[in-house]
């Protein structure tokens, strides 16, 4: 017999060989049906393979992201079987599942392919998924997996097998397909009960433009047609909102191909939206202790050097800046840490002093690869909402939870609700990635865990999502749309002040290290404003609209009322502009509409001679008459944080 723990911690006693989709049945015939896999001590497996020894297992249904990734994983095998039935001598690179469904990298030979072959492909997914063929796994040599891609004359399974220990090769059946594959997989194919093929692209094989170029054909399937439906809708909502779109629409921003891929340019109306962030933040920091600095956008070599960023991202950087001065280069500025650890060394430190807190809104410069520029969630010049604090030892976790509490205070007005922290450690395996101590790295994991329970926040552990110099605590925010963000995060670091040689004195007198704990609710001012745009579809709470209000004057003759209305609630502090254009009102009101302006008041004869305006509500419509005073109270109300 074997001991199996369940996630809830209860033992149950099995037959030794018995497999997790038997485990499931022992439960629940229910559950046993929903099954997709199965996490065997932290291994996904499938759950029709045998479990030898006492193991902790997680079943693993559609719920779950390993889950929804193995049925992806497995609808691309499928694909490919489609694929390889419909165009025969078809060769095959890789398949894996992705986010949001799975690819597949083709080769289909001199043949041509188009989008145009969808409807047939997604027939044959189907008709090969009522077969409910099983997924069968098959140890295999690595003499025997050359053998077979040989007479299959696949060269891509041929290079992948030559970097592949022996031993370590397993190939999954299912049907008339045969793939090299680790797994996991699902059950059998019956699973999937509906397909959308999204689109195709092109792929140079392992990423290298030296070598042929295949089809990537993307897919996305779901255990029910419901999903489906719901999927594309989802899509066609994501569409209207798409930040691009509607930074356009609404005059936020814009990129130059003359100014450089990835550096956005922030028109008036977004540069509004950026300043109105910047002080609803800076409010808040002063009021939690936080002093304002300001640093170069660029720095010497050997600052960077000094911080480990040369060593790690020197490669991935712009250009060394060379100048006149033989062998001195400087860098533009990948990050703001390095800055703040020498402001903190300007003057000796008593253990009286800490914490010191620095927030800095710092422009920084990475250069990503042209294919990753998309939009202003990946560009390559971005301003992060940046603080280091340095405090002592005993005072890390107090301070990582004002922190915590700092951060849900930013959502919580913005109104982002749904989110989960994830405490992102460093990879075990692969220690070499990372700058450090154990015994550093034990502290500052066990300061981010216990603080993240005290805080009673929902959080999930990912091994190897650490930075470099210190695991960290990542927001992932859901939107609107259900779609995760990666937002606020904050980190503890022992090793930067250790490299900067930072120091206090302590009550013995003593010279200490202080650690370092780096934070930015916002993430970047750009990838957030994507995500603020997209999440809320451009409709901004009232106190960050960068026009609050638009004045429509019926015709010319009551624009000077118009103004009188405009210069009275600027006097408030209520942001706004005229419409002085020649057209009806109708399509005023509809241009108003559509750059999501929240209030619109619209003044005619009986307006001017009452001392009135008539209100609408952006998507919402008329509200009726009032007075300016009242509608100054109204919206002060409303824009109060």
């Amino acid at each position: 017999m074997i001991n199996i723990t369940l996630p809830d911690g209860s033992v149950r006693q099995y037959e030794k060989g018995a497999s997790s989709f038997q485990i499931a049945q022992s439960i629940s015939e229910g559950l046993a049906r929903n099954v997709l896999a199965a996490e065997v001590n932290g291994q996904v497996w499938d759950a029709g393979r045998a479990i030898e020894q006492d193991a902790s297992i997680k079943l693993l249904t559609w719920n779950d992201l390993q889950g929804k990734s193995t049925f992806w994983h497995s609808s691309a095998h499928l694909m490919a079987e489609a694929l390889e039935a419909l165009y025969p001598g078809t060769k095959f690179g890789i398949g894996p599942a992705i986010e949001t469904g799975f690819y597949y990298d083709v080769d289909f030979g001199d043949r041509e392919f188009s989008s145009e072959e969808f409807k047939k492909i997604e027939d044959k997914i189907l008709e090969l998924a009522k077969t409910k063929e099983e997924f069968v796994r098959k140890p295999v040599s690595k003499a025997d997996a050359i053998e077979y891609f040989t007479e299959k004359g696949d060269e891509y399974k041929l290079d992948l097998i030559k970097d592949l220990p022996d031993g370590s090769i397993t190939f999954y059946t299912q049907g008339n397909f045969t793939d090299l594959c680790r797994g996991p997989h699902i059950p059998n194919t019956g699973f999937i009960k509906a397909v959308k093929l999204m689109s195709v692209a092109g792929a140079y094989w392992r990423g290298d433009e030296s070598r042929k170029q295949l089809t990537r054909i993307y897919g996305v399937t779901f255990p029910k047609a419901s999903e489906l439906t719901e999927y594309l809708q989802l899509l066609e909502e994501a569409k209207k909102r798409d930040h691009r779109k509607l930074g356009k629409e609404m005059e936020l921003f814009a990129f130059s191909e003359k100014v450089g891929m990835g550096l956005p340019l922030w028109l008036p109306k977004g540069a509004a939206l950026r300043e109105r962030l910047t002080n609803f933040l800076q409010k808040a920091q002063v009021k939690a202790g936080y002093e304002q600095v300001i640093s170069p956008h660029i720095g010497h070599k050997n600052l960077y050097v000094t911080s480990g960023h040369y060593e790690k991202y020197g490669a991935d950087s712009f250009q060394p800046i060379k100048t006149p001065q033989e062998g001195e280069e400087f860098f533009l500025k990948p990050m703001n840490c390095p800055h703040h650890c020498e402001m903190y060394k300007t003057k000796p430190r008593s253990y009286k002093d800490l914490p010191v807190r620095y927030a800095e809104f710092g422009t920084v410069y990475r250069y990503e690869q042209s294919g990753e520029l998309h939009g202003l969630t990946r560009v390559r010049g971005f301003t992060q909402d940046d603080a280091h604090l340095f405090c002592r030892p005993d005072q890390v976790k107090e301070e990582f939870k004002k922190v915590i509490d700092l951060v849900l205070y930013v959502f919580t007005a913005l109104g982002f609700e749904n989110y989960t922290a994830q405490v992102s450690l460093r990879d075990p395996e692969n220690k070499a990635k990372y700058i450090g101590t154990d015994e550093n790295w034990a502290l500052a994991e066990s300061a981010i865990i216990e603080a993240a329970e005290e805080k009673g926040l929902k959080t999930v552990v990912e091994l190897g999502e650490a930075a470099f110099y210190g695991p960290k605590l990542d927001f992932m925010v859901k939107d609107a749309l259900g779609r995760k963000w990666q937002l606020g995060t904050i980190q503890v670091d022992y090793n930067l002040p250790e490299r900067f040689e930072l120091e206090y004195t302590g009550s013995d007198n003593q010279k200490h290290r202080p650690v370092m704990i780096h934070r930015a609710p916002f993430g970047s001012l750009e990838r957030f404003i994507a995500v603020l745009i997209e999440h809320c579809a451009g409709n901004f709470p009232l106190w960050l609209s960068p026009e609050q209000f638009i004045i429509l004057p019926i015709s010319e003759k009551y624009e000077d009322y118009a103004k009188k209305l405009s210069e009275s609630l600027k006097d408030s502090d209520i942001c706004g502009l005229i419409d002085f254009r020649d057209e009806k009102i109708g399509r005023k009101i509809r241009d108003a509409e559509v750059k999501k302006i929240p209030y619109m008041l619209i003044v005619g004869e009986k307006e001017a001679a009452e001392g009135l305006v008539s209100v609408r509500r952006h998507g919402q419509g008329d509200l009726g008459s009032m007075s300016i005073e009242e509608f100054k109270k109204q919206i002060i109300k409303e824009i109060t944080v």
